[in-house]
Formats: C-alpha cells, sequence, structure tokens
C-alpha cells in the first residue's frame, strides 16, 4: 500500500498552537464506522454516544520534561530530548546540531535551583545519542532542568500552562515524551458522568516515544519500520479487559496508544490480555483484523503517519479520508491540542 494514499491538505491555521480555552471545550466530530455517518458535536457530549456498561481503557503515562537545554564544552546552548533510561546512567537523546555534537563532548545542566548535572556523549545511537551522566538522574533533574516536549509542529514555545494542559488529568506514570493527546480532553466531569452510565475507566500504560511525530518516509507503507515503545498492563486491566472480550462488552480505546498496547498484549490464542510489561513495534496498516478494540476515541492525525495509517485500519481508509475533508472544510482544529473524533 502507497504512503502517498494517505496524505490530505490541511491549511496552517487549522493546526492547533494552543488548547481549547478550558479542558473539556474542544469539538467532537463522531463517525459511524458502519454507516459512514459523521455527527458534529462536542466533547461534553461524548456520554451521549457511548454505550453503557461499556469498558473504557486509557493510558495514564505522564508526560516528562524531557526537553532539556546543556550548555557544551564551548559555551554553546544545545538541546536534549531524552527518550528513554538505558543502563549504567545512560539514556538516550536527540540532539540538535546533531553532526556537531560528538562522542566525547561534556555537556552541563543547571537547575533552576542552580543545581549542575554533567554529562558526556557516550556512543551514537538508533535514535540519535547515547548520552552517560557523571551521577544517576531522576525525575528531580527534569523537574529542574526540563521543558514540556511540544511537537515541532507547535511553533512557539511551551508556557507554564503546558504542564497541566499537555498532561491528562489521570496521568500517573513518567515516561513519555509526548502526551497521549486523545485523553487532553477529558476532565473529571465528564469523566465521572461517563462512570455513571455503569463504564468502567481502566488504565494501561504506554510511554510515547518521539517516533509518534514522524512521518512514513518509505514509498511503501510496508517497507516502514516502527518505533519501539515500552507499555505496562495492570493485573485489574488485564481481568477487566478479558473479561469484557469473553462477555461481549465493548472496549473503547482512548487513543492511539491504548490501542496499541491492546493489540500488543491480547494473546489470541487463550483469549486473554497478558498483564506485566512488555515492549512493541506493532504497526497497525489495512488490513488489520482487530483483537481487542470495538470503538475508538482519537484526536486528528498527520498526514502519512502511522496513526492515520492506524485509524484507517480501524474505520476504513475512505471512511476516515472523508471524516479528514469533513473536518478541514467544517474548521476542525488538527493535532496534539486540536478536537477529537470518536469512532463507533
Amino acid at each position: 500500500m502507497k504512503t502517498k494514499e494517505f496524505s490530505f491538505d490541511l491549511p496552517e491555521h487549522l493546526i492547533a498552537q494552543f488548547p481549547a480555552d478550558k479542558r473539556g471545550e474542544s469539538r467532537l466530530l463522531v463517525l459511524d464506522r458502519t454507516s459512514g455517518t459523521l455527527t458534529d458535536s462536542t466533547i461534553s457530549h461524548l456520554p451521549d454516544f457511548l454505550i453503557p456498561g461499556a469498558l473504557m481503557v486509557v493510558n495514564d503515562s505522564k508526560v516528562r520534561k524531557a526537553r532539556v537545554y546543556g550548555e557544551s564544552e564551548t559555551g554553546g546552548k544545545v538541546e536534549f530530548l531524552f527518550l528513554n533510561e538505558l543502563e549504567d546512567r545512560r539514556w538516550s537523546a536527540m540532539v540538535t546540531k546533531s553532526k556537531k555534537q560528538r562522542v566525547g563532548k561534556h555537556y552541563r545542566f543547571t537547575g533552576k535551583d542552580g543545581t549542575t548535572w554533567t554529562a558526556t556523549i557516550d556512543a551514537e545511537h538508533e535514535d540519535g545519542k547515547l548520552v552517560w551522566f557523571d551521577e544517576p538522574v531522576d525525575e528531580r533533574f527534569f523537574e529542574e532542568c526540563g521543558h514540556m516536549p511540544l511537537p515541532p509542529y507547535i511553533k512557539r514555545t511551551d508556557t507554564v500552562a503546558d504542564e497541566s494542559r499537555y498532561q491528562t488529568v489521570y496521568a500517573d506514570k513518567s515516561g513519555s515524551v509526548a502526551a497521549p493527546t486523545a485523553g487532553l480532553h477529558f476532565t473529571e466531569d465528564i469523566l465521572g458522568r461517563i462512570a455513571s452510565l455503569g463504564i468502567t475507566i481502566t488504565p494501561v500504560t504506554l510511554h510515547v516515544g518521539a517516533g509518534t511525530f514522524l512521518p512514513v518516509r518509505s514509498a511503501q507503507l510496508e517497507d516502514h519500520h516502527m518505533h519501539l515503545e515500552h507499555y505496562e498492563v495492570p493485573p485489574q486491566s488485564a481481568s477487566l479487559v478479558t473479561e469484557a472480550k469473553r462477555s461481549g462488552r465493548p472496549v473503547i480505546a482512548v487513543g492511539t496508544t491504548s490501542v496499541r498496547t491492546l493489540e500488543s498484549a491480547f494473546d489470541e490464542a487463550s483469549g486473554t490480555l497478558v498483564p506485566g510489561r512488555g515492549s512493541t513495534r506493532l504497526f497497525i496498516l489495512p488490513p488489520y483484523r482487530f483483537k481487542v478494540v470495538d470503538h475508538l476515541m482519537t484526536n486528528f492525525h498527520t498526514p502519512e503517519s502511522t496513526l492515520l495509517v492506524l485509524v484507517s485500519a480501524f474505520a476504513g481508509k475512505e471512511r476516515i479520508m472523508e471524516a479528514y475533508r469533513h473536518a478541514v472544510s467544517h474548521g476542525y482544529r488538527f493535532f496534539s491540542y486540536g478536537d477529537a473524533m470518536f469512532i463507533r
């Protein structure tokens, strides 16, 4: 399947640079994937489109302040995006002006309270560079030195407001370098209204990597090499999903990250969702038979991205492309801080 089949024209003014004035006030486009019917609504009316008694799965990963500015030996300012902690005080990282940041170069990072950390580029890495710290770093390092890693299509610096708005209200486990954006729309009130329908809300964790922003660069989708992401399925969530599938209870996934976790961790032979930690490179593209997910809430995705391909596999490419044309013509806001779709 050709990658260019998943391209579409998007006016730049529809790329949301800020969230809605209040969380939970974005627009919602509802797509019936059986009939193709499109309904214009709002996030506050999402409960009206849900099936009472369903199971809703959310991604509770928390965005780490992973964008950190360091000072090189020559006094230059260098931007690091720390991705994953590896062994022996090493982190994989993407670095600006990458060719100039050579193995052996030293950097200093200074926190708001004046504390300093020092690190060295230890090796080249598939994600960019391998950075070795002189001492272990924990979340305090990122809180003191870091910035919210807003995606590249948001053309501004992060603000204090982003520390809460680029985070779901149920964020719990730190590790993502991008928000699971479908969940950004939920408020405690909306979650309460969903729960009042007898819908159980249960978490999984998938730490979103920088690869989520990358377009598919190969001409054929089948040639694309999917980035690696790590997930965890709590035992209670595994039991709830397993029971739901056995009893015919619909499973609603909030976000493509929840979809990839559920589809990666489900053991079709036993009909169970396997608890515990794992990693996935699962690339969901047509024709894919979904084993777990029955309904999907998701934001609008970038052209020729793996996320757009995933939702196309779920609802059908023609239905999704028609929905995107509708969204553009009706002025929906796109991407991380934009509006949402509910596919039922």
